[in-house]
């Protein structure tokens, strides 16, 4: 299997930890595919009068610890394994966070930077159409992913409720907060990263100010840079899609994503040196954030990286030999299914909301994210250390274990 492929990564860790814990083979097997996978043809009207045929997937790993949960993303490079690899990854993060859900993931192959506002919503709405028989508020509840976000968790909202007859807001989460969103949703997974991170400088016992380099400057590396910087974490280096920048006097996030907004690119910020990615991961600092796309951290960099600690904003950034190498190193490495599940987290807390149709503010959101992922964090940690595994594998481990337990408890095959 190639270590650049996401769904070898991710079933190459599941049978590391299945080894370690002992796992019985045929839940191994079971736990390999997923229980369910759509694939579906997506007829759309362009603004131009002609139709187009999209493809869509929606893909559910398992569901034996509650409701399939994932989000939904919209990309021209979108594959069914990446779908299928992304869906296992929700099944351990509801798992390791220990939320009432199993794993899913939807797709659609397209590019919504070459889409208008109209072609998106009917492309959105159709996919709905598509897929409705397989989702629900207690089947499988979708949420925001890559180039998706309020806007079309709305549209997908009404599509369903329409389909139903009467509203039905607790079908998807990361909803606009006028339509029963949640407060603090939409930087959920960036603040839980940064939570994570202030949680490794104790752990580490890391003094001064802490340094941090973060790739990836879009809603959860944009999230994450403000929230630390507002502890008073140093940002020393950003970088986006086109580039990077460095400054060891430090970046202002709210500067930066200004500059962004302005020019296109993190690029070119007054007062940076520009850097290329490669160079970014390379910098020497307290904590690396890899928080953009899989596959940033393998054998041919993982030797290189002088960061103490990587807290994976992205997920599935490091490689399963990275893992290897980072682990021989001592470079402690929070793994996405841990660091990044402030999304999910506060995917939860929407939905309890609208299952009971009420709405919290916004430091209520915070106070119970931070108890999550604070509880969470040192939970793995602590496990890590009294059983001498990395943080990575202990993660997983306790995943594995919870789903496996609710696998067998169920009874779900012969």
């Amino acid at each position: 299997m190639s270590e650049f492929s996401l769904l070898s990564n991710v079933i190459r860790d599941l049978e590391y930890v299945a080894g370690i814990i002992e796992l019985d083979r045929d839940i191994l097997e079971f736990l390999k595919v997923p229980k369910r996978v759509l694939e579906v043809s997506i007829p759309v009207k362009m603004d131009d009068g002609h139709l187009e045929i999209f493809t869509g997937y929606r893909v559910q790993h398992n569901d034996a610890r509650g409701p399939c949960k994932g989000g939904v993303r919209y990309h021209p490079k979108v594959t069914l394994d990446e779908v299928k690899a992304l869906a296992m990854i929700m099944t351990w993060k509801c798992a390791v966070h220990d939320l009432p859900y199993g794993g899913a993931k939807g797709g659609v192959v397209c590019n919504p930077k070459e889409m208008s506002t109209e072609e998106i919503e009917r492309l959105t709405r159709r996919y709905t159409f598509m897929i409705a028989d397989f989702i629900g508020p207690f089947r499988d509840v979708p949420a925001p992913d890559l180039y998706t976000g309020p806007r079309e968790m709305a549209w997908m909202m009404d599509t369903y409720s329409q389909l139903k007859g009467y509203l039905v807001p607790e079908v998807v989460t990361g909803k606009p907060t006028c339509i029963w969103g949640s407060e603090g949703r939409t930087g959920a997974t960036g603040r839980g990263v940064a939570i994570c991170a202030r949680e490794v400088v104790k752990a580490l016992n890391i003094r001064g100010r802490v340094t941090v380099a973060i790739q990836g400057f879009g809603n959860v590396g944009f999230n994450a840079a403000k929230t630390l910087y507002d502890m008073g974490f140093r940002i020393i280096g950003v970088s986006d899609s086109k580039g990077g920048i460095y400054s060891l006097e430090g970046l202002n996030p709210y500067k930066l994503m200004a500059h962004k907004k302005a020019t296109g690119s993190v690029v070119g910020f007054e007062g940076a040196r520009t850097i290329t990615n490669e160079e970014l991961l390379a910098l020497k600092c307290d904590i690396l954030i890899p928080a953009a796309i899989e596959n940033v951290l393998t054998s041919r960099n993982a030797d290189i990286i002088e960061a103490r600690a990587v807290v994976e904003g992205a997920n599935g950034p490091t490689t399963h030999e990275a893992a290897k190498i980072l682990r021989e190193r001592n470079v402690l490495v929070v793994p996405d299914i841990l660091a990044n599940g402030g999304g999910v987290t506060v995917s939860y807390l929407e939905w309890i909301q609208n299952l009971h149709r009420e709405h919290w503010s916004l430091d209520e959101v915070h106070k119970r994210l931070e108890e999550r992922m604070v509880r969470v964090f040192w939970e793995v940690y602590k496990n890590s250390v009294e059983n001498g595994r990395d943080m990575r594998t202990e993660a997983m481990v306790i995943a594995v274990k919870r789903v496996a337990e609710a696998v067998k408890t169920l009874g779900i095959w012969p």
